[in-house]
Parts: structure tokens; sequence; C-alpha cells
């Protein structure tokens, strides 16, 4: 009788280990498209997510707060935007004695220039087959919504927190879901991972919703009000 493998690490060990190896890819691929123009990393990521927030602006905390950066760090790095001019600085509308940012028209072409940019990881995603494409989509959402949920991550503008969203409301495989702001079916490959028009939905209707998407049987971590 053949002896049973050795036990190894957890399972979740090796999946963090996995990643860890795929973040460094990340983390290069970053560098290079933020090299592409004149940028580091952290000063792209301000940028792109500035630019995924309308015309109103956003205070400095908040950006912060979405790049994991301590608030020095993030004035740094918008400082140093605002000297290049791909953002601006103004009062804040809801408070005159804060600043917000924004981003100019010369920020937004930056934006749309590295968003042309193929990097290692997209083509290396792009050797999977299309179901394997959606099945991984769907596992980071959940994924996210984990570390969201654990305080790990700033609140993002998942479909799947979003008021709009009715989970399984069709019985279209393909399409099963429904987005109520712009009232269309659509599927887990169409799933928005930052999207403009997210309206956070009430933490009950939340719950809800993500029992329905999710399946009974899904391990999960209950949202917090």
């Amino acid at each position: 009788m053949t002896a049973p493998p050795p036990i190894g690490q957890p399972l979740t060990r090796r999946l963090r280990d996995g990643l860890d190896r795929i973040c460094a890819v990340m983390r290069a691929d970053q560098w290079t498209i933020a090299g592409t123009a004149w940028l580091n990393p952290t000063q792209l990521h301000a940028l792109t997510f500035i630019a995924g927030r309308a015309e109103k602006g956003l205070r400095v905390g908040a950006v912060a707060a979405q790049l994991g950066v301590t608030q020095p760090t993030a004035t740094d790095s918008i400082a140093a935007l605002v000297r290049k001019g791909l953002l601006t600085k103004k009062a804040d509308p809801e408070d005159p004695r804060a600043v917000s940012v924004q981003i100019t028209p010369s920020g937004r072409d930056v934006v749309r220039g590295v968003g042309l940019v193929i990097t290692a990881t997209e083509r290396a995603l792009d050797t999977l087959p299309q179901e394997e494409q959606t099945e991984l989509l769907r596992l980071i959402v959940k994924t996210i919504r984990a570390l969201q949920i654990a305080g790990a991550i700033a609140p993002q503008r998942l479909c799947v927190t979003c008021k709009y969203f009715r989970a399984h409301a069709h019985e279209n495989p393909s399409a099963p879901h429904h987005c109520d702001y712009v009232d269309a079916a659509f599927g887990v490959e169409a799933l928005r991972l930052d999207c403009a028009e997210h309206e956070p939905a009430p933490a009950v209707q939340q719950e809800a919703v993500w029992q329905k998407f999710a399946g009974p049987g899904d391990k999960e971590t209950r949202a917090t009000p």
C-alpha cells in the first residue's frame, strides 16, 4: 500500500504564497506602467483613483485610505502630481477649511495612456480559458468583499455591495444578475470592482443580496452595520 503524502502547509497559506508571487510580478508591472508617465506606482495609483471619482474631488485622507498608505505619503504623492499639472487643489465644497484634489485634463490624458499598456500579468491571465477568467473574477470579488468586511481595505465600489445590484434576478445562466441603474441584465464577467455609479446598499440589504449571490452553502463573514 502506498503511503499518503505528507501533510504540508495549509491550503490557504499556499494560496497566499502563490498570490505573493503574482503580486511580485504585478509590482514590477506597476513600475513599468508608471515609468511610461514619469511617475512612481503610488502616484499613478492616486491619479487613477482620483480620475474615477468624477469632478467633485477628494480629500487627501480618502486617497490615503484607498491606497493603504499614511496621510503624509499620500500628501507627498499628491503634491508631486500637482507640480506636474496632473492634479489641482481647491477648497472642499463641504468644508472651506479643507482641501480637495481634482484631476486635470492632462491627468486624464495620462490615465488614458497608461490604460493602453498591456502588462505581463494581463498576458498571463489571457492564457486562461474564458470560463476560468470569469470564475477567477467571481473569486476575486468574494475575496475583496471579505477583506472589506474585515477592515483590511477601504470600502470598494463593488457591484455586490451596491443598492442597484440584484443577484440572480433572471433565469438566463449567462446573464442572471440585474443592474437597476442601467436596467440591464448581465453575467459574472461584467461584475465591476470599481463602478462610478456605485451607491452602497444598507448592510441588511447587502447581506441578503450576498447570500443570494454566493449561495446558501458559501462560507461567509457577515457584514457589519
